[in-house]
């Protein structure tokens, strides 16, 4: 693959299509966990991680399993449906071993993640960055770098987003807008922020 094509999947993922602030997706513990910035540096650690080697093994299960078909029995058997299933399987899978080794090496981390690291599960921007990739029909390594910028990307709105928040309890926020609603207004003027970024990358 051309250093440049390199280039054009991890800018477009990171931020020209930003899983949070274009597409939309994870709101949930984007919202959630970016009241502080160290909880966020967490997640969004946790969540690169994890979107990396899910669109990794998830691309190779694709290549190998539901992209090609199987004759069984003097059948030819397409098995794309179960496409799905098995991303959610795969992801699951790694949001447990993730889960047991923050347990293990970092109590306070995973304490302060709480339900918002389970959560991770069904984050649906690490289902959609698979369900991206298999769509598109990337290979193996393109899948592996455009999961790697995509989680990069989301860990970047879910920091900038989290450091907004903190700058926002030390200033006078009107009795109408204080608490979600200016989350939610912060979160919107983010996104129209990475609107410029939209020429980058065709």
């Amino acid at each position: 693959m051309p250093s440049n094509e390199w280039l054009l999947i991890t800018v477009g993922a990171i931020l020209v299509n930003n899983v949070v602030l274009s597409r939309i997706l994870g709101i949930c513990p984007f919202l959630g966990v970016s009241k502080r910035l160290k909880t966020a540096l967490g997640m969004s650690g946790a969540v690169v991680f994890v979107m990396t080697i899910a669109s990794f093994v998830t691309a190779v299960l694709y290549q190998l399993l539901l992209k090609t078909e199987l004759t069984i029995a003097g059948r030819t058997v397409d098995l794309s449906f179960t496409r799905i299933l098995l991303f959610i399987v795969v992801i699951a899978s790694l949001v447990q071993i993730v889960e047991i080794l923050l347990k293990k090496f970092s109590p306070k981390l995973y304490a302060a993640l709480g339900i918002y690291l389970p959560l991770i599960t069904t984050n649906c921007a690490v289902l959609g960055a698979a369900e991206l990739n298999a769509k598109v029909g990337r290979g193996i390594i393109e899948s592996t770098v455009f999961g790697c910028a995509t989680g990069i990307g989301f860990g970047l709105a879910l920091l900038l987003f989290a450091s907004l928040r903190e700058r926002l309890e030390l200033a006078k926020v009107p009795k109408a807008f204080q608490g979600t609603a200016i989350a939610l207004i912060t979160a919107g003027i983010l996104a129209m922020a990475f609107m410029g970024f939209s020429g980058l990358v065709k």
